[in-house]
């Protein structure tokens, strides 16, 4: 990197990485019972862990959960991190959930028993318990806004930043986006005619909502211009966004 504050590479651990899965993802499958379902927009999570899930009545989710043994379905539950900007492999982690359903007035309640993030770099079990005790990344829900409008109205900062990574990262560069933003640091996606890499730009100090957020993305930049001598990308097409 350009600067010695980029020395560290903080950044949130599993248990609140699930939890920011969980609060910016807008749709889920469940497979209970024999049966697979896809819901959009039906989810919420209370601050115990526990998934909220709104079903309609003709749902076999639900009838499952009134027909099972003490009304306790057992399930599984997928939700997948996308990314907001188009980038090859565009799905950054998958989060499952193991447990168990009970009925409430107007949601089914489901409780994990077990918690598995998988990501680029292997799968991570999670302890039930740290996963209920964790709080999401204070911007994950507004990550998708965040990252789409850096990508669409701020290329020139994007390659700015390229600066800060090492030659050796951005070698075969045809292109790079933002990839990923939490509290602790910037990810970018570096694309390649065949191949992508990701590098992390870690914040000097975590920022804990949008105005510190851009007092760090300030700072990033401050140092990328503080460099005399810009690696710039290679002018080539890059194979698809894929």
């Amino acid at each position: 990197m350009g600067d010695d504050t980029h020395g560290w590479t903080a950044g949130p651990g599993a248990a609140e990485r699930a939890r920011s899965v969980l609060a910016a993802a807008w749709s889920c499958a469940v497979t209970a019972e024999g049966s697979r379902e896809e819901f959009v927009g039906a989810h919420g999570v209370a601050d115990d862990g526990r998934i909220l899930l709104r079903v309609p009545e003709d749902s076999a989710l639900l009838t499952a959960a009134i027909c099972a043994p003490r009304g306790e379905p057992s399930a599984v539950l997928e939700f997948a991190d996308v990314a907001p900007v188009p980038v090859r492999k565009r799905i950054r982690a998958r989060l499952w959930l193991a447990g168990w359903f009970t009925t409430g007035d107007d949601h089914l309640a489901f409780r994990p028993t077990r918690v598995v993030l998988r990501r680029e770099s292997g799968a991570v079990v999670v302890d039930p318990d740290e996963f209920a005790a964790a709080r999401p990344d204070p911007l994950a829900t507004a990550e998708a806004r965040l990252l789409t409008h850096l990508a669409d109205r701020h290329g020139d900062a994007v390659e700015r930043l390229t600066r800060l990574v090492e030659p050796a990262g951005l070698h075969g560069a045809v292109r790079v986006q933002p990839l990923a933003v939490d509290r602790h640091g910037l990810t970018l996606r570096v694309e390649r005619v065949r191949t992508s890499g990701d590098v992390r730009l870690p914040f000097h100090r975590p920022a804990d909502d949008l105005g510190q957020l851009t007092e760090r993305m300030h700072v990033l930049l401050s140092q990328a211009n503080a460099l005399t001598c810009p690696r710039p990308l290679q002018r080539q097409r890059a194979d698809g966004d894929g």
